[in-house]
Order: C-alpha cells, then sequence, then structure tokens
C-alpha cells in the first residue's frame, strides 16, 4: 500500500508541517472541528493548521466522500470503505504539497474545538496487551498469572459508548462502592485508586449484517482507523464489582480518545508481522496477509502533569505488546454474527512492554510501591488535578515519522 503520499522527501506548501512530529503531509488524519463562532465541519490537521475539506477542489470519489461529511461526523464516510478514503488521500497529498496553489481554507488548529470525530453507536474494550494482562494477573494470581483462554481467544467486553470524551475534555472522579481487604463491609464514596490506561482505539468503517460473520481475511477492509485511548479505571471500585460480570461503574464514568483519525494508508509503512504465537490461532483467526502485516510499530508515550509543575513522563511502550491484531479483534468480535457499524469504536486493552507499563497498577504494584516524581511529591494512584497524555508515533527509516496528537485528561474532584 505505499505510494507518493508516504514519500519522506515530500514537503507541504503549509510550512509548519514540515518536519511536524505528529501531522506532516505524509500523515493527513481526519476528524471534526469547528472554528471559533463557526459550527462542526470535517477537517484534516496539516501541521500546525486544519484544513476544512469542504473547501477542498476535490473531483470524483474523493468529492463524494467529503459530501458524506455534511453532516459534522464522519460515519457516513466511514461506510464507504477503502477506496473512497484512498482517493480522498491521494488527492489531499497533491493539494497541500510544496508548489500547489489550489485555493483552499485554512484554519490555525490552537484557536479551533476539536470535537468527537463520529457518532459511536457502541464502544468494545478489549484485553489484547498480553504483557499488561501478565502484569496484572500477577498480583492477584501469582501462580496463574494469565487465565487460561487468554492466548485461545480475544478477551473484551461491552463498555459505554455515551461518556466517552474528545481530548481536553475533563472528567469527574466517580463514586462507587469501594471495598478494601482490610474493610468488613464495603463503602460508598469516591474512588480513591483511580488509573489510566494506555490503549489504542480501532474506528470501524463499513459494517456487517447482522447474523453475517466478517471473515479474517476481510476484517482489514472494515477498519476506518485509529485513535489513542485513556480508559481511566477505578481500580478500587472495579475490585469489588467485577465479579462475576466484569467491569461496570469502574469504566463508565468516562474515556477520553483522540480527536484525529490516522488511517490505514498512513500506517502502512508502521505495518510488522505478527510474532509466531503458541498454540496457534484458531483457522477463524488466521490469515497469512495479517500475520506478515498486520502488527503496528508505535511508539507510546504517557505523560503526567501535577498541578504547578512540569509535565514528566511516567513510561514508553509499544504496540507490537498486543497479542491479538486489529483485523483479529474484528473477526472474533463478528465470529457470532454481531453486527458492526459505521462509527462503533474498538479500545485495544491496556498496552504494555516488559519494560514499559501502561497504567499505575502496574507501575506502582498495586499501590502498593508508590511512584516519586520529579518534584518529590508521589502517587499511588491520581488526585484530583492531575493530567494524563497519552502520545503516539510511528518512526521507520526511509520514511517521515508521524503521531497521533494529544490524548488529555484532567481529573476533577467527584461530584
Amino acid at each position: 500500500m505505499l505510494d507518493a503520499t508516504h514519500d519522506a522527501a515530500r514537503r507541504s506548501r503549509v510550512a509548519s508541517a514540515n518536519g511536524h512530529a505528529d501531522f506532516p503531509i505524509q500523515n493527513l488524519p481526519l476528524g471534526v472541528f469547528s472554528p471559533p463562532g463557526g459550527t462542526k465541519r470535517a477537517g484534516v490537521a496539516i501541521g500546525d493548521s486544519i484544513l476544512e475539506l469542504a473547501s477542498a477542489p476535490l473531483t470524483g470519489v474523493a468529492a463524494e466522500a467529503v459530501a458524506a461529511m455534511a453532516d459534522g461526523t464522519l460515519n457516513g464516510f466511514f461506510a464507504m470503505g477503502a477506496a473512497p478514503r484512498q482517493a480522498l488521500r491521494a488527492q489531499l497529498s497533491a493539494l497541500l504539497v510544496e508548489g500547489s496553489t489550489a485555493p483552499l481554507v485554512l484554519h490555525d488548529a490552537k484557536d479551533c474545538t476539536l470535537h468527537l470525530p463520529a457518532r459511536i453507536g457502541d464502544y468494545t474494550d478489549f484485553y489484547a496487551g498480553i504483557q499488561h494482562a501478565t502484569n496484572v494477573g500477577a498480583l492477584f494470581r501469582p501462580d496463574q498469572p494469565l487465565m487460561p483462554n487468554y492466548k485461545h481467544v480475544p478477551i473484551g467486553y461491552h463498555g459505554r459508548a455515551s461518556s466517552i470524551v474528545p481530548s481536553g475534555t475533563a472528567l469527574r472522579r466517580p463514586n462507587g462502592q469501594r471495598k478494601p481487604a482490610s474493610d468488613t463491609t464495603p463503602s460508598f464514596g469516591p474512588s480513591r485508586n483511580l488509573d489510566y490506561e494506555l490503549e489504542l482505539g480501532i474506528w470501524i468503517g463499513p459494517g456487517n449484517a447482522l447474523g453475517e460473520p466478517i471473515s479474517i481475511g476481510q476484517a482489514a477492509g472494515h477498519i476506518a482507523g485509529f485513535c489513542l485511548l485513556n480508559d481511566w479505571s477505578a481500580r478500587d471500585i472495579q475490585g469489588w464489582e467485577y465479579q462475576p460480570l466484569g467491569p461496570f461503574l469502574a469504566k463508565n464514568f468516562g474515556s477520553t480518545i483522540s480527536p484525529w483519525v490516522v488511517t490505514p494508508e498512513a500506517l502502512a509503512p508502521f505495518r510488522v508481522a505478527q510474532p509466531a504465537r503458541e498454540p496457534r490461532p484458531m483457522d477463524y483467526l488466521w490469515d497469512e496477509a495479517d500475520q506478515q502485516a498486520g502488527a503496528l510499530a508505535l511508539e507510546l508515550e504517557v505523560w503526567l502533569t501535577v498541578p504547578g509543575e512540569a509535565p514528566c513522563q511516567l513510561s514508553t511502550s509499544d504496540a507490537r505488546g498486543l497479542y491479538w491484531t486489529p483485523a483479529q479483534m474484528v473477526a472474533h468480535h463478528t465470529c457470532g454474527g454481531c453486527n458492526l457499524q459505521p462509527g462503533d469504536l474498538f479500545g485495544t486493552g491496556t498496552i504494555s512492554t516488559e519494560t514499559g507499563y501502561g497504567s499505575l497498577l502496574e507501575i506502582t504494584q498495586g499501590g502498593r510501591k508508590p511512584l516519586t516524581l520529579p518534584s518529590g511529591a508521589s502517587r499511588r494512584f491520581l488526585q484530583d488535578g492531575d493530567s494524563i497524555t497519552l502520545r503516539a508515533r510511528g518512526r521507520r527509516e526511509g520514511f517521515a515519522g508521524i503521531g497521533f496528537g494529544d490524548c488529555t485528561g484532567t481529573i476533577l474532584a467527584a461530584p
């Protein structure tokens, strides 16, 4: 899928895009924004600017793709699939290349408001980060960190779509029932063990009819793009409520996503082979092309900002820490006949590596070993006023690096 749009030597007429850490001309992520005093509209991030898509002189199926975004969401565009998305990317790259004089409307990104890119009908969160699953399992089941099914079935649960918010939105600390092991009865109040989770989000494109599974060989064609996702987690509420049906109030008070949709085409240079799995995935999860290029090599970062202090990096990770590919998640989700719809969102689950952790639960060993910050302050879990920022970047020799933009959320006091 590599073509001229990936050329590292390609430069943009938008000067700030050249060498931009996240949004060079080789990226061209899509989103929904509103300029000062304006309404929601579709745009493309290019350097420190946003191109208003409706202003671009596009032709053919690319113009049809933009027309599908006229309602201020990307759902209709997602439904169109890969060919219109690829045509749009090619024409946008030509319009934004250095030397182009096509008339375009560009907005200063810092003056604009970014919104959720699509109406999210349903949200499913997977548990595909095997190192995270191992680390968490070891805290509670030292003799059997991974459950027997982990390497056979992509584990997931259905989350709450209504409380997913774009980067920059503050969230209140949730109230709920808590019962520490030292207490004989549960109590109600604000979560004391509030945590973040470093994940990727997967946007669904064309859906499937109820009762008609998506095969693993076709699954990648049903993915419209990717974002960052912080699945905020109230660990103490979760510990009391999760048996026997899994996460509930510990998760549904809010999840934060980065607002730009990074397309599969932009990520083509950062596709890598899936490491060998033992046992071999079942046939409905096995596709040779997916095994050869279905995984993503993305550098991930977590930053903490404490009020009055400079941001400090908590950890780094890598998307290669996912045990299952995005295509395998789609195939498994639909194997029983579940119907996906354009704009549905998956979370990959927390992504950790052997040396980089995607949650404070892992960093502090369940709160038993507090983290000391550069200022000398310590954290078991998050305090009111703390902000978490997730970042992701693709880097590969011979190609321009691209990023996702920040995924930031701040914790406010409980209501």
